[in-house]
């Protein structure tokens, strides 16, 4: 696997939808995800994220490209690697009546995994104390646990989740980002979709970042924030308006944000000071903040819609 839990070349796949046309939601995508760590796949909504996670996991079909995962060709080995892979795609689906113990065990039972299991996966995502209660009284966090739960019964070396964090409260979002992060501590690869930036700064160690269905970035998050991230420098001032249009003049980007001087990519501080005593202006304040994965991904998503290129030639006609 040359250290890659997930390779994807060329994939592509087109839907119908309303009214009557095909639209390309994945055009000619490259993914390549490490083995062991927290990858992360971000995009705007319509990228292509969850198509492409159905793809990678056989569940369509793609009509150009290769996938391998865990070192077999999807779909056609998917049999002799289906039992390695664990899922979420979407919402979970749970019996609403039974409790969270015996939605596990039953899924236990189909997968003719020992009942021991369910116990121990119970203990991973932390509901061993709510495991009797009937799954609709468990909140949206603790459902998404449970479904989490479901994915690690037989073991898998992949664990692929998306958005795991969406509707959740910020409880909800701790518990499962401290569990994600605790799975690959464990030596496993997670690939998870997201659009909670703040949460996957915290736990993804490389990510994907895909716009209408291209891939315009990956790496390391170090690397991406490296390259992609941007700087910005907040002058608070007696006159922002007038400070902005100074600066400006200086050919520096300063926008006046909630009476705040607000400059990306800024030049250092004193010399922001120091043009602006130039012209009587007193800096009361100057605050820094380091690149983030937010600038880094407004950066590279920048024009992109919210929805698929549609199909426009007739090479791509055909699904």
């Amino acid at each position: 696997m040359d250290g890659l839990a997930v390779t994807a070349r060329g994939l592509t796949k087109s839907y119908v939808r309303f009214p009557l046309r095909r639209v390309r939601v994945v055009r000619g995508l490259d993914l390549e995800v490490p083995a062991g760590g927290v990858h992360a796949l971000l995009g705007p909504n319509g990228s292509g994220k969850t198509t492409t996670l159905r793809m990678l996991l056989g569940l369509v079909r793609a009509e150009a490209g290769s996938v391998r995962v865990l070192g077999h060709a999807i779909p056609r080995e998917l049999p002799a690697v289906v039992g390695r892979i664990g899922a979420v795609v979407e919402q979970p689906r749970l019996f609403p009546a039974f409790s969270g113990r015996r939605n596990l065990e039953l899924l236990a039972l189909a997968a003719d995994v020992p009942a021991t299991r369910v116990d121990e996966v119970l203990d991973e995502v932390g509901l061993r104390d709510r495991d009797r209660d009937p799954v609709r009284r468990y909140s949206l966090g603790m459902r998404q646990r449970v479904a989490i739960a479901a994915t690690l019964l037989k073991r898998p070396d992949l664990v692929v989740l998306d958005e795991p964090t969406n509707g959740l409260d910020p409880q909800g979002v701790h518990d499962v980002r401290v569990l994600v992060r605790r799975l690959a501590d464990e030596g496993r690869t997670v690939l998870v979709s997201s659009h909670a930036l703040g949460d996957v700064e915290q736990v993804a160690d490389t990510a994907s970042v895909l716009a209408e269905g291209r891939l315009v970035a990956q790496g390391s998050l170090e690397e991406l924030l490296a390259t992609h991230g941007r700087t910005r420098l907040r002058v608070r001032i007696a006159e922002p308006e007038r400070a902005a249009g100074v600066l400006a003049q200086q050919g520096w980007s300063a926008v006046v944000e909630d009476g705040v001087v607000v400059m990306t990519d800024p030049p250092p501080g004193p010399d922001v000071s120091r043009v602006l005593a130039g012209v009587g202006l007193y800096v009361e304040e100057l605050t820094a903040s380091r690149p983030d994965l937010e600038s880094a991904y407004l950066a590279l998503t920048a024009g992109s819609g919210p929805t698929a290129a549609p199909v426009r030639d007739a090479a791509e006609v055909a699904l």
